[in-house]
């Protein structure tokens, strides 16, 4: 078992930044890949980015790529999403995910958090 905890969520203006960060503990949390998803209201959930277990390969979905970044700190069992330039449409819950291998389906994730809301206002 993996229990993911998300932080940094907030009401921020269109245009500015927010950086979310998801703690890991429990089962060891070495090996697994990180994930970020996100859940608008009446929406699927859908995938943001993710980032391999060694920090070398990351991917991102197009609506984000070139605006948020992801980071991990294996040391501190932490996964970081930077997010800026921040638009109205990035509202939404956040989650972090962790599985063994990559991928971008959330049913194909066994270890979620609880979610983090992000705002953006016009």
């Amino acid at each position: 078992q993996v229990q993911l905890v998300e932080s940094g969520g907030g009401l921020v203006q269109a245009g500015n930044s927010l950086q979310l960060s998801c703690s890991a503990s429990g089962r060891t949390f070495s090996g697994y890949t990180m994930s970020w998803f996100r859940q608008a209201p009446g929406k699927e959930r859908n995938f943001v980015a993710f980032i391999t277990w060694s920090g070398g390969n990351t991917y991102y979905a197009d609506s984000v790529k070139g605006r948020f970044t992801v980071s991990r700190d294996n040391a501190k069992h932490t996964v970081h999403l930077q997010m800026n330039t921040l638009k109205p449409e990035d509202t939404a819950v956040y989650y972090c995910a962790a599985r063994y291998g990559t991928s971008r389906r959330a049913n194909e994730y066994a270890y979620w958090g609880q979610g983090t809301q992000v705002t953006v206002s016009s």
